[in-house]
Parts: structure tokens; C-alpha cells; sequence
């Protein structure tokens, strides 16, 4: 898929070979580590009006999630493995270390920041700091879904349908389904790079298994956590939009407080696409939490 380098002006992209495929990788900036993660149903590309401002600071690696954008689909299995947080966390570690990078901070919005909890909660010694950005655990939305939150977020659901229901239904044109996503203030640039990605049916399987994952394997590692009493060692900062999908709860930050031993946090003017929509107040809330010595 043609990468827009435009939006990223200076930094270098780059392939790179893990155990779930090749994963594209846009890194750049100096400083210490920092790796962002990107939603659904986005890509890297999500970043692009955070990154020269985070780039003063940090050296930034930005992939896409096995799966989305330019990286590799692995071949999934009855378990949704290759596509469970676990194992995209595992393989976020693998680029991390091929870059030279044992221990980082990771930034993470939607997925990504579902990734980025679980990577905290598995291999809690990766992690030096991590923020995420409009989620709550994937355990609570699984275990308080009401009738407005099933509305409120009914493409879990949906998506997690069996195969092919959800593939076959979405294929027959995905802007339609895809597209309202980015109907209001979004660079016209990425919209193309995101809907581009999306008209890939292959793809489109691809981000089923994810939500597959979800609501089976990923509830499960969550519950298991929470059973045994294991919690985010790290500092967590936690933003969500004031008219985002974790809004939805009374108190986000009250939520993630039961997951992590050190949580902070606060409320971006947005929707759930708050790096987008409100790049300078979403960097205005997170600066001072990634800067912390």
C-alpha cells in the first residue's frame, strides 16, 4: 500500500521481520523510546499530527498492528491467537528489541492501548510508563454491557460474529461501513490511507479476528488478571475524550484505578479520535506524564 511520507516528513520507514509476519514501522525523532500504537480502524497513520511534536522529544516507533495498514495478516487459528493482545504485544517486543530497544514507554490508542495494558500486565519489566488513550479494560466492557453501551459500541459485537457473516457483509463496501468514522476533520490524506487499507477484504478478516480475539481469549487474560489480583506495575496516565467512547463511564479514571497500582489522568475536548480531532490538547494532556523523570 503507498504510504503517504508527507505526513511524516524526516522519519524513516521500514519492514521488519517478526514471528507474525513483516510489520511496517515509521520511526524518527530523538530522544528516549517511545512507541505509539494505533487504533481501529485506523493505521500508523493516525499519529501523523502528533508526531513532529512528540518527535522533539522522543524517538518514535510508530507500526502498524499485524493486520492493519502495511503490515503482514498472519494466518489465524480456531483461538483467534495470532490476534489476541498477547501476541501482538510479543510482537511489539520483537520490533523493540530488533530496533535496539529492551525497555520503552508505549502510548497506545483503542487497540493499541489495549495491546500496550496487556503487553504492561504480561512483561511488566518492557514497560517503563504507558498511557492509553480513550479504552477501558476490555474485561469491564464485556462484563457491563448494557443496552446503551451495546449501541454505544455494537461493532464489538458485531464484528466478533462467527466467520465469514461479518467479512461478507462489510466486503460488499466498506466505505459505507468504515467511512461515517471519519466524516468530520480528519486530513483527507489519511482517510484515503485508512479506506484504502479497509477495501482489502483480506484485511477486513483480519480486523474480525481481532475483535474475535476480544471478546473471547482477551476477555479471558483480563479475567485472569483480575482474579489473581495483577495489576499495571508502571505509571498509567489515562485520557479519554470528553465525547469519546470511555466518556461513556462515570469515571474513567476510577475504573482503571482497580488495574494499576499508579494511575493519573484527564479529559481531551474530542470524540474517541481525540489525536485527530484535538492533536494539540491530547499532547497538552500527555506531555507532562511522558516527560516525568
Amino acid at each position: 500500500m503507498t504510504q503517504h511520507t508527507d505526513l511524516f516528513p524526516g522519519f524513516e520507514s521500514h519492514s521488519i521481520d517478526t514471528n507474525a509476519g513483516s510489520i511496517f514501522v515509521r520511526a524518527g525523532g530523538n530522544g528516549p523510546p517511545l512507541l505509539l500504537l494505533h487504533g481501529y480502524p485506523q493505521t500508523h497513520v493516525m499519529w501523523h499530527r502528533m508526531a513532529a511534536a512528540l518527535a522533539d522529544k522522543f524517538t518514535l516507533i510508530i507500526p502498524d498492528l499485524p493486520g492493519y495498514g502495511s503490515s503482514d495478516m498472519p494466518a489465524t487459528d480456531a483461538e483467534h491467537t495470532p490476534y489476541t493482545k498477547r501476541a501482538m504485544g510479543r510482537v511489539m517486543v520483537e520490533i523493540m528489541e530488533k530496533l535496539g530497544y529492551s525497555r520503552f514507554a508505549l502510548l497506545g490508542h483503542d487497540r493499541g492501548g489495549r495491546v500496550g495494558y496487556r503487553l504492561a500486565l504480561d512483561e511488566p519489566e518492557r514497560l517503563s510508563r504507558l498511557a492509553v488513550l480513550d479504552i477501558l479494560p476490555t474485561f469491564d466492557y464485556w462484563a457491563k454491557l448494557d443496552r446503551q453501551s451495546a449501541l454505544r459500541i455494537f461493532h464489538w459485537t458485531f464484528l466478533a460474529q462467527p466467520y465469514p457473516v461479518p467479512e461478507n457483509l462489510i466486503s460488499k463496501n466498506s466505505d459505507d461501513f468504515f467511512g461515517p468514522a471519519f466524516a468530520k476533520g480528519f486530513d483527507p490524506r489519511a482517510v484515503h490511507q485508512y479506506l484504502g487499507a479497509l477495501r482489502d477484504p483480506a484485511r477486513v478478516h483480519a480486523i474480525c479476528e481481532d475483535y474475535r480475539a476480544g471478546a473471547y481469549a482477551d476477555f479471558e487474560h483480563d479475567k485472569a488478571d483480575r482474579e489473581a489480583g495483577r495489576k499495571i506495575v508502571c505509571p498509567l496516565f489515562v485520557a479519554w475524550g470528553s465525547r469519546g467512547i470511555a466518556s461513556a463511564a462515570a469515571t474513567p479514571l476510577e475504573t482503571w484505578k482497580a488495574w494499576a497500582t499508579d494511575v493519573s489522568g484527564s479529559e481531551v475536548a474530542a470524540g474517541h479520535f481525540l489525536c485527530e480531532e484535538n492533536p494539540e490538547g491530547t499532547i497538552f494532556a500527555l506531555m507532562p506524564f511522558l516527560t516525568q523523570k
